[in-house]
């Protein structure tokens, strides 16, 4: 590989600079803090994992990053390029070059439309090709995904949920994208099918030069499928690393609790498990502080009135815990 292209995979495809994506309340003058202030990169060709539990803001992230949901206030650089900033006509335009996949294979195909119109619309949306030419596209991708062209005439309902989820993936092709924000694509599917898609994926970012992020809260398939993996935790990035630093050497007590939850496929060994008291805050009124000292088994007092930073602790491997900062944890 020339030095060019090792230059040219690295660059930075997405920039994210303190995001805020805050929810009013009905009748109320509270906020849902869903987004609270998190940076990130995502470079080009590479998958970044995002990973953390049930409403810790990990959807709102990626739907913000589309504007799907506008953000409260933040930077959001794609190829250098504010989206936060752009109109409707020139968003459209981006809308090209990012798409996504979304959680549920059900709920996110039209049971009125038939797979050629499901895959083919943003063909359509965008004006590429007639009739006949949108129909080769989309027996081309039907196939590129596993999935015989003669379906698609076909209904949502005549497939099962792997299939759907490929039909998703086919239409988050069809425009030839740079980046596709997978939001937990496989957490509604079986296990087995689970592995299917999360191969094909991976075949797709190798042929065509994807850049993923990787929405989940299955540790397992994230670090399988990610290059480097960012770990949220009620609204912020508490650890940022490369997947095998991450899962190898955790440097905060959140990622340390997620990793002891992942089963070994060894009935003989076991995990030493750090289970958390408590449920997560709510995002309304999360805790002074460290977000995370209510459930943290190594909090100190310091937690309760500082907001640790995410820090870079060794090369590339950030954390936001003010163990890092010197604290003495006795």
């Amino acid at each position: 590989m020339t030095e060019t292209a090792t230059k040219t995979e690295k660059r930075k495809l997405v920039q994210v600079r303190d995001m805020v994506k805050h929810f009013p309340v009905d009748n109320s003058a509270d906020l849902v803090r869903a987004v609270d202030g998190i940076s990130f990169d995502i470079l080009s060709g590479e998958t970044l994992g995002l990973v953390g539990e049930s409403g810790c803001g990990k959807s709102t992230v990626g739907r913000c990053m589309l504007r799907l949901h506008e953000p409260t206030s933040g930077e959001i650089l794609f190829e250098d390029e504010d989206i936060v900033k752009l109109g409707n006509r020139d968003l459209q335009k981006l809308r090209r070059e990012m798409q996504i996949i979304f959680q549920d294979p059900y709920a996110s195909l039209n049971p009125r439309m038939s797979i050629l119109s499901i895959v083919g619309e943003p063909l359509k949306i965008h004006g590429i090709g007639n009739s006949d030419e949108r129909k080769d596209r989309v027996a081309e991708l039907l196939s590129k995904v596993g999935l015989d062209p003669k379906y698609m005439m076909r209904y949502p309902h005549e497939f099962s949920g792997g299939q759907r989820q490929r039909i998703g993936i086919a239409r988050a092709l069809a425009l030839n994208p740079k980046l596709i924000i997978a939001d937990e694509p496989v957490s509604a599917l079986d296990v087995s099918v689970q592995a299917q898609v999360v191969n094909l994926l991976q075949d797709l970012q190798n042929e065509f030069g994807l850049t993923y992020l990787f929405i989940s809260h299955g540790l397992a398939v994230v670090e399988h499928i990610s290059n480097r993996v960012a770990v949220m935790y009620l609204g912020k990035i508490v650890e940022i690393a490369d997947a095998k630093t991450l899962y190898e050497n955790p440097l905060h007590p959140y990622t340390e609790a997620l990793l002891s939850a992942i089963p070994i496929p060894n009935p003989k060994l076991k995990r030493d498990r750090i289970v958390l008291e408590g449920d997560v805050p709510t995002p309304i009124n999360p805790p002074s502080g460290c977000r995370f000292r209510t459930r943290c088994p190594v909090a100190i007092d310091e937690c309760k009135t500082i907001e640790p930073e995410l820090k870079e602790i060794e090369p590339d491997h950030f954390s936001a815990c003010i163990r890092n900062d010197g604290y003495d944890e006795a």
